[in-house]
């Protein structure tokens, strides 16, 4: 059975994504921020993710299994450049995050040929993202309704009603 098999295919043939997603990565390492079609950004989160999860690991392991993971992340990501500019300077950013590490922005379509595009980009160290409500003042910040106020209103109108007939 395929349960959980999922993937993005954008081209093809896997060697063609594989490269594909190699490239993108490699430019938002390097970037910071790129600008792709839509398809090719919702691709590319959950394998630039797992290469900068490779790169936290390796921040904090010892020196022989931080050679293998960066080893590993270059099978993944076949730029140097990029691999090495991700964990030398912008592990940093990414040590106190548990995850998400990446934001995508829609930025509608393409005027050639309609295709949706995106901005994809890594979210910095200081961003704490969306705030989330709790359900404790979600519940807290409901105004009460009074029902009797509304019902006195409407009887005190049709006794006025009455006594002007």
């Amino acid at each position: 059975m395929r349960h959980g098999k999922h993937q993005h295919t954008l081209v093809p043939t896997q060697e063609h994504r594989r490269a594909l997603l190699s490239n993108l990565a490699a430019a938002l390492f390097t970037h910071g921020r790129i600008q792709t079609t839509l398809a090719k950004a919702k691709a590319l989160r959950p394998f630039a993710e797992k290469v900068i999860t490779l790169a936290k690991k390796a921040k904090s392991a010892e020196k022989t299994r931080a050679v293998a993971l960066l080893k590993l992340a270059l099978t993944y990501v076949r730029d140097e450049d990029a691999v090495h500019t991700l964990f030398t300077k912008r592990v940093g950013e990414f040590l106190n995050r548990k995850g998400g590490y990446t934001r995508i922005y829609k930025l509608g379509r393409r005027v050639s040929d309609a295709g949706e595009t995106a901005l994809i980009e890594l979210i910095p160290a200081s961003d704490e993202g969306r705030k989330s409500r709790s359900k404790r003042t979600a519940v807290a910040a409901k105004p009460e309704v009074k029902a009797e106020a509304p019902a006195e209103a409407k009887s005190e109108t049709k006794a006025e009603k009455k006594s002007k007939k």
